[in-house]
């Protein structure tokens, strides 16, 4: 059992073209890296301002404007990818206002080849590392789950290829006795290689929700999960190891009076804004000691993320921060909610299970050679059959 907090790291988007800097600074050198961010008051009011100036808060790295992208997986994702391998559960998920830049790390950008981001990358490594080890006997599968207006959309499915999104298959969310969570009408697509687990990513991407708003012209209007599964066996063992990794990229918390938005564009926003402070309900009431009931069930995202979120997983957060000048409150609510992140401690088990199939394989090949056995030591055949006076005992 590994037990740890959940790692947290920042990451600054350039700012745009016409927009004002923000002003804050990045120390590195301290044991935790901090990032500070000054709010300067407004005295032009003709009133007295006691708002705070200065913001600081502490990260386990703080990526600049210049950070590309391989730098962002070598740091964040390829730590968690080697735990999955190794039969951890695992979860990076990207956090921050709309246009902060969380799709551009978890999924890159389609201009350049060095723009592709977390998981076409960590998908190829997985890839290369499962052809090196020969020791294991290795199967792959992956599901990508959207969330759009609190409904779950399966966007793999092989039968709605290009469709709209109103006519893919609805999951739903079914819980065990255990309280496990099941995913109904969710399919998991077997991946023999990285070109087929990147073609099924390409097929997903299409199927997405994406509008352009005020504030992004790319906006994701939807959260979405994709989630590797990895089984492993060595040969003859009747041992697997059963592990996921999931990469969420979460729709942007955006201000409706800022952005002036109007129709179906503000109802997705309500039930984006609606579902992330239920998210947030959920990261306050795991940070409190004495709290006994954790509200996974207010929305389907905290329940599919029940496991990454205080239970069997280890998990990475990213925040990510639009530093301009009227984005500046918007990034140190982020960076508010990345701190209270950091407070929960989750406890990663090593997901090992007995396949029943072999077992009972591995027995009667035992019981047949010390029946052998016994033929070559008392020269006699034993039949299966009970004498009267073993049925009588």
């Amino acid at each position: 059992m590994v037990k740890e907090t959940i790692r947290v790291y920042a990451r600054v988007k350039p700012p745009g073209r016409r927009q004002p800097a923000g002003s804050y600074s990045i120390d590195n050198e301290e044991p935790l890296p901090s990032l500070e961010i000054t709010v300067p008051r407004d005295l032009a009011d003709g009133f007295i301002n006691n708002k705070r100036e200065i913001y600081r808060f502490k990260f386990q790295k703080i990526f600049n404007q210049e950070a590309k992208q391989d730098v962002i997986f070598d740091s964040i994702a390829k730590p968690v990818a080697e735990c999955v391998l190794a039969g951890y559960n695992g979860t990076i998920f990207a956090y921050g206002q709309t246009g902060s830049g969380k799709t551009f790390t978890i999924t890159g950008g389609a201009e350049r080849y060095s723009d592709r981001g977390i998981i076409p990358r960590t998908l190829s490594y997985i890839f290369d590392q499962l052809q090196k080890d020969s020791s294991k006997v290795y199967t792959t599968h992956v599901s990508y789950l959207e969330i759009y207006n609190e409904c779950g959309y399966d966007l793999l499915d092989p039968r709605h290829e290009a469709s709209r999104m109103e006519d893919l298959p609805k999951v739903t969310i079914m819980e065990d006795s255990d309280q496990n969570i099941h995913l109904k009408n969710l399919s998991l697509q077997q991946a023999t290689n990285e070109e087929e687990a990147l073609n099924l990513l390409f097929l997903g991407d299409t199927n997405r929700m994406i509008a352009e708003t005020p504030m992004n012209q790319a906006s994701s209007r939807s959260h979405c999960i994709f989630t590797i599964h990895i089984s492993s066996k060595e040969p003859g063992s009747a041992t697997i190891r059963r592990s996921k990794l999931h990469l969420v990229d979460l729709a942007g918390s955006e201000r409706v009076g800022k952005t002036g938005i109007g129709g179906h564009l503000l109802t997705e926003a309500k039930y984006i804004n609606l579902s992330l402070h239920y998210l947030e309900q959920v990261i306050i009431a795991l940070a409190e000691k004495n709290r006994s009931h954790i509200p996974y069930r207010n929305s389907m995202m905290t329940s599919v993320l029940r496991d990454s979120l205080g239970g069997n997983c280890m998990t990475t957060m990213i925040a990510t921060l639009a530093m301009d000048k009227r984005n500046i409150d918007e990034s140190i609510s982020t960076c508010r909610f990345a701190q209270r992140v950091a407070l929960i401690k989750n406890e990663a088990v090593l997901n090992e299970e007995i396949d029943p199939r072999l077992m009972i394989i591995q027995l009667k090949k035992e019981i047949q050679d010390l029946k052998d056995e016994l033929v070559l030591v008392t020269g006699k055949q034993r039949t299966s059959e009970l004498s009267q006076e073993e049925l009588l005992q």
